[in-house]
């Protein structure tokens, strides 16, 4: 199984009079892999997700793959539901458009026991068994936390889950993971603490923040994977303010801000009900954003 690991970026989906501007998404995508990002995720929170269609979903991870194509940056799409069927059928999609591997997001406002999230991951996994699989732990969005000892069994249970997105937030979460299982490969879903996951024997990283300075993010990862500590981390500190205020309000709001500001996409546009940050976080944006250099396309 050809499994994802490394720099990645959780992909903006960009919009131009209300629908996907494909030109945009491919161009953010070559950038991608200009600067050395070793994988792309296409369709996930900060893709805005929740408000795409299922053509888009599929357009979105289309190009993607066709960007990718030889490349050696890797596509792992989000295919994530509430609903355990829904999943499914996003995650046999993914499969069907080329994607090399998917992560899938806890499912959201049903709150289902630990149980119910073995099962479901479960039953998602057997269906695409050729697929490299990764869980998304977010709690803060999806009101529920896939507890340790569920992503074990589901590590040890089911051969194509190989990893997890942790954007908990919590370093001795991702610990009580590696030390059980040091195979199983943990990605940082937080920004601000990408170097002491990855110190502290993560695989990767899944950025926001990469989508504005993908030379910078992957830089982080291929220091801190060679052994070379001191570096790795002071390029970490350096972007500490940027992760910071990107979270100044609900992801995505600020980078898809941030993108448009650098000139990387044309129009700043989202879909309700998100809308772009008030006028006092725009500044805020652009203050920080000042002590950057951020390539272009």
């Amino acid at each position: 199984m050809n499994i994802v690991t490394g720099s990645s970026t959780a992909l903006i989906t960009p919009f131009k009079n209300g629908k996907l501007d494909e030109q945009s998404y491919a161009a953010l995508i070559k950038r991608q892999i200009n600067n050395g990002m070793d994988a792309v995720c296409p369709v996930g929170t900060t893709g805005e997700s929740a408000t795409l269609s299922s053509d888009e979903d599929r357009r979105c991870m289309e190009i993607a793959v066709e960007v990718c194509k030889g490349t050696t940056t890797k596509v792992l799409a989000g295919a994530g539901s509430n609903s355990t069927s829904e999943a499914i059928l996003a995650a046999k999609n993914a499969q069907e458009c080329g994607v090399d591997a998917i992560f899938s997001v806890a499912p959201y406002y049903v709150k289902p026991s630990q149980e119910g999230l073995y099962q479901h991951y479960k039953a998602i996994a057997e269906s695409v068994p050729d697929l490299p699989f990764m869980l998304y732990n977010v709690p803060g969005r999806t009101v529920v936390d896939i507890e340790a000892e569920t992503v074990i069994r589901l590590f040890d249970d089911i051969p194509n889950i190989y990893g997890i997105k942790e954007a908990t937030g919590s370093l001795e979460r991702a610990i009580a993971l590696l030390s059980a299982r040091p195979d199983l490969k943990v990605f940082s879903g937080d920004d601000a603490i990408d170097f002491p996951m990855l110190a502290n024997g993560g695989a990767g990283i899944t950025s926001v923040t990469s989508n504005l300075m993908p030379d910078l993010k992957s830089e982080i990862v291929r220091l801190t994977l060679a052994g070379n500590f001191t570096a790795a981390k002071a390029i970490n500190d350096k972007l500490y303010p940027l992760n910071s205020v990107m979270f100044c309000e609900a992801n995505p709001i600020p980078i898809k801000a941030a993108m448009y500001i650098a000139g990387l996409i044309d129009t700043l546009e989202y879909r309700l009900p998100l809308l772009a940050p008030s006028v006092e976080n725009m500044k805020k944006i652009e203050q920080v954003m000042k002590n950057y250099e951020i390539k272009g396309l």
